[in-house]
């Protein structure tokens, strides 16, 4: 095995497209900015079609609701409930209209910005994330659990998506920003930490710097033993490496 982004097992931890699939955007062309026609918008919804009907005004209840009048979070948890059934095509247009609605709404930005790297529209991707990640550094250095958790989600998918354009270095940026925050205590975050640590080893692993990918391994490890084995893989080569050295000084 060998610990890469490209590893099928990594790319599949980190929620990444299947390299070996046919991308549809390849098919059939970028999207560029969706009509309500191409993918069938609706004017209107059904009130059981949102999530959190249970708290709902239930004068709202008994009519259909207006797309137009939803709020950017409810436009978001509509998305995510049709991004949950693998839709992207349906979700990204309620995606467009929250961030219409509200152009800093940090939390859709990053929706956005992981809908479209799984489409692998790489440079869009790259551009929403970034805006997310400028977006939470204007209100000053995020504290609260929800501005770190997006935090550490844009990082890992900005870099994620610069390292699949070939840009390691603009990658690394923000891979390593990740390493640099404190440890989370919520749960939720502290699993998407140590999913960026991962994307962190993998891509300095890929880059020959294997001493720097097991240190953050060695953390990760300790957080989940699934993650010993890129661990032991990344050492295993390390030593190869250093024994080679070794020899070849001798021989001079």
């Amino acid at each position: 095995m060998q610990l890469t982004i490209r590893h099928p097992t990594v790319r599949a931890k980190l929620g990444l497209p299947d390299k070996q699939a046919p991308n549809a955007d390849e098919q059939q062309g970028s999207l560029g900015p969706p009509t309500k026609q191409q993918h069938n918008f609706p004017e209107s919804i059904s009130p059981q079609e949102l999530p959190g009907i249970e708290s709902m005004d239930p004068q709202r209840k008994q009519h259909k609701i207006s797309i137009e009048s939803l709020s950017p979070p409810e436009l978001i948890a509509l998305s995510v409930k049709i991004l949950s059934k693998g839709d992207k095509d349906r979700a990204i247009p309620f995606i467009r209209m929250a961030l219409d609605k509200d152009p800093n709404y940090v939390r859709a930005l990053v929706i956005m910005g992981q809908t479209l790297l799984q489409k692998e529209q790489l440079v869009e991707a790259t551009d929403y994330f970034e805006r997310a990640i400028t977006k939470l550094f204007l209100i000053g250095h995020p504290t609260k659990v929800e501005e770190l958790d997006l935090l550490i989600s844009a990082s890992q998918w900005a870099g994620a998506a610069y390292v699949r354009q070939g840009k390691i270095a603009e990658g690394l940026v923000h891979l390593e920003r990740i390493a640099n925050l404190k440890e989370p205590d919520e749960p939720r975050s502290k699993a998407h930490y140590f999913d960026g640590l991962l994307l962190l080893a993998s891509t300095l692993h890929c880059e020959g710097r294997n001493a720097e990918a097991a240190k953050h391994l060695r953390r990760a490890a300790a957080y989940n033993p699934a993650y010993k084995e890129y661990l032991e893989e990344c050492e295993r080569e390390d030593g190869f490496v250093n024994d080679l050295e070794s020899s070849r000084r001798r021989d001079y």
